[in-house]
């Protein structure tokens, strides 16, 4: 299969909920980045370069499996991420900028996203008939 890459929107999801609250004054920061789909990822992995101009702020760390092995990686505030019509909040896992930013199972799970192999995209869910659903058993 060749690289699928995607245009996302992603909003510092902090300062949206703020704006809502009528707490912030202006626009929550917001930037449009590509991400490579990476099914064997887990999470949200974002460059370091993005993080900053989102403005997000660091909560946690975790370790992260990688090719190269073990890696502490910094986990930071939530963003809204945007992506052909679906929306989500995801913690954000920080990544260097050399890395391409992921987008991994847990986010294409939620916004139930797949991918089409053959034609290389990302396409809604077949199963589902277009509808964003979740799945419970």
């Amino acid at each position: 299969m060749g690289k699928v890459i995607v245009t996302v929107k992603l909003t510092n999801y902090v300062e949206e909920q703020l704006k809502k609250l009528k707490l912030l004054k202006g626009e929550p920061r917001s930037v449009e980045a590509e991400a490579l789909v990476d099914t064997g990822a887990t999470r949200l992995y974002l460059q370091t370069r993005t993080i900053r101009a989102l403005g997000l702020k660091k909560e946690s760390e975790i370790t992260s499996k990688t090719t190269n092995g073990a890696r502490r990686r910094a986990v930071y505030q939530a963003v809204r991420l945007e992506l052909m019509g679906r929306n989500g909040a995801f913690e954000v896992v920080e990544v260097d900028d050399d890395v391409p930013n992921l987008l991994g199972q847990v986010p294409l799970e939620v916004l139930d996203f797949v991918v089409d192999p053959k034609r290389q995209k990302l396409i809604a869910n077949p199963d589902h008939g277009g509808i964003q659903m979740t799945e419970e058993y």
